[in-house]
């Protein structure tokens, strides 16, 4: 790798191997939720589910299938470490495992949580009421989004809505909030035709200098000093 801000960035913060103390935290809160025979009634507002037939969903099949699983929870953990964030954006709470890992990894760290489905997004508080710089909020993305308060973000976190027209508007809706030091991160990147060609787009805007790819995540950045790469890594 030429950019050694990428280098740093891939070496000490995705393939850090330290058994951090925090990740036993990790562990106890997603195995909170694997024990919990809870119902939600989901209302989903994205592409769906590919793994589930019902509405009606136990926290603990959530947790099992469609959740953050831990590998990327400490993922998170290590991303919020690294960078520092003071204020970070999750669009799609789920049930708070990814907002969990970034709160806990720089208690400074402050969140804003976005979920549509009113029944995930009380089940989620619930379980996060702790954490006082975590704030989920509850609406359609497209309603929240222009009515944020803070001026920027330096992490954006992009799972709520695995479609590509979807993808880009709240790509290009956040763009002001960026600054030269943000990251925006989007699952699932080739989860689907649309997806894949969503991700293309974001890779290829003028606004994006540097991104790295590790199929699953896409992590985007604006820094103006860097020249134009893309990276492709394997976690």
């Amino acid at each position: 790798m030429h950019s050694p801000f990428v280098y740093d960035f891939v070496t000490k913060c995705l393939y850090d191997k330290n058994q951090y103390s925090d990740y036993s935290k990790l562990s106890a809160y997603r195995n909170t939720l694997l024990r919990n025979g809870d119902i939600i009634v989901v209302e989903d507002f994205g592409s769906g589910s590919r793994k589930f037939k019902s509405n009606k969903r136990s926290t603990s099949q959530m947790a099992r299938t469609s959740s953050t699983p831990l590998k990327r929870a400490k993922l998170f953990y290590r991303l919020s470490k690294y960078f520092k964030p003071k204020n970070t954006l999750e669009l799609g709470t789920s049930l708070g495992v990814a907002s969990h890992a970034l709160a806990i990894g720089h208690s400074d760290n402050q969140i804003v949580s976005i979920e549509g489905c009113p029944n995930t997004s009380l089940y989620a508080k619930t379980q996060l009421s702790k954490y006082e710089n975590i704030n989920i909020i509850t609406g359609a993305f497209e309603n929240i989004i222009p009515r944020l308060k803070e001026d920027c973000f330096d992490i954006i976190f992009f799972d709520g809505n695995h479609n590509k027209d979807a993808t880009i508007a709240y790509f290009e809706a956040l763009l002001p909030k960026a600054n030269n030091h943000s990251i925006f991160v989007f699952d699932d990147i080739y989860w689907s035709k649309g997806m894949t060609e969503a991700w293309a787009y974001i890779k290829a805007h003028t606004s994006v200098t540097v991104t790295v790819d590790t199929f699953h995540l896409g992590f985007v950045f604006f820094r103006k000093e860097q020249a134009k790469q893309h990276f492709k890594i394997r976690l």
